[in-house]
């Protein structure tokens, strides 16, 4: 038993420093990777952690996206590189209220 429960004194728990996803959370609602993380955690339970290393590739996948959003903003970078090309290639104009120019009508 030591002497000083840090852990307690300060409010955090160490175990659950990879996300804070199944802390308790305000008004009882679910975080938002809640799922993916839930998920992760049921395929590497108890298999060690070289094995879900391989095994649980995708559950890390999924939840590594839903917390850093790296393939959707790679998406809208590439949607928004070929919109760029074909506004200078002059086969797309985009409408009034994309370009900033006030409607008339009120």
């Amino acid at each position: 038993m030591p002497l000083l429960d840090i852990q307690d004194k300060l409010g955090i728990d160490i175990d659950r420093w990879f996300t804070i996803q199944s802390a308790k959370q305000p008004y009882q609602r679910a975080a938002v990777c809640h799922a993916f993380e839930k998920e992760w955690l049921e395929c590497s339970d108890g298999i060690g952690q070289i094995r879900s290393k391989t095994e649980c590739k995708v559950e890390m996948d999924d939840l590594f996206e839903c917390l850093n959003n790296y393939k959707m903003i790679r998406r809208l970078m590439t949607i928004s590189a070929q919109k760029k090309k074909m506004i200078k290639e002059g086969k797309y104009t985009p409408p009034d209220y994309h370009t900033g120019k006030l409607d008339p009508d009120p």
